[in-house]
């Protein structure tokens, strides 16, 4: 989950993200929420992008969990814009480890957050999640097996164009260590080709084999359920 040490990052979050992973999820998680109709806590909930899917397709009330001040700001400005939304919502201001709500929910989804977690946090996670979910609840999250990267040199990996300005995003692998990726992002604002502004962040990522994933989540007490390629479902017995 983002922080406020990447604040740099928001006003390109919708950019990258409406065009990388959020019309895939868009196809693939209305159906693995069927059925969901009283409570979702969604983990990592950034500006809003897949909030506002659940909530078109649920009649749920939605605990959007975002620590990053940025992104919420985002979020609830969303929101604004729809009343039914801005009813069912509670936009919560911390991380994943300290969310505890007044009942257990139905589910839980966490869309591209899951790398954030460390082994050693990812063990206090599935227990929090687990205590949060109803008998039968649902954990769902997206994930696939990824090649090994490399550590290079930057490249641009996307740009787009806002008015007369091109926002640049670029990056780099720097470390890699076991399941540990360090990497670098560079943010520029380009007008007629000159950078006008560039913030960096260095983040690591962590990208577990799918076989130790799922030994974790079976030591936590969750069961696999069917799910398309891309995604995960896990439920609490």
């Amino acid at each position: 989950m983002l922080d406020d040490n990447y604040a740099v990052a928001v006003p390109f979050y919708d950019l990258w993200h409406g065009d990388g992973h959020v019309p895939v999820v868009r196809e693939s998680l209305p159906p693995l929420l069927k059925g969901v109709r009283r409570s979702v806590i969604e983990i990592g909930a950034g500006t809003g992008l897949i909030t506002e899917l659940i909530a078109r397709e649920t009649p749920a009330e939605i605990y959007a969990v975002e620590p990053s001040l940025g992104m919420r700001s985002v979020l609830v400005s969303r929101l604004a814009s729809d009343p039914d939304a801005l009813g069912r919502v509670t936009v919560l201001p911390y991380g994943a480890l300290d969310v505890e709500v007044d009942e257990p929910v139905e589910a839980v989804v966490m869309i591209s957050v899951l790398q954030s977690f460390a082994a050693e946090e990812r063990a206090a996670l599935w227990r929090v999640l687990a205590r949060q979910l109803e008998p039968g609840g649902r954990l769902v999250f997206n994930w696939r097996e990824r090649a090994v990267p490399v550590p290079g040199e930057l490249e641009v990996m996307s740009s787009y164009q806002v008015g007369r300005h091109a926002y640049e995003i670029a990056g780099q692998v720097l470390e890699v260590a076991g399941e540990s990726v360090t990497s670098r992002f560079v943010y520029r604002i380009r007008q007629r080709g000159v950078a006008i502004s560039e913030d960096e962040v260095v983040v690591t990522n962590h990208w577990p084999a799918r076989e130790r994933l799922a030994s974790e989540l079976e030591a936590a007490g969750f069961g696999p359920d069917a799910a398309p390629e891309g995604m995960e479902v896990w439920r609490r017995p």
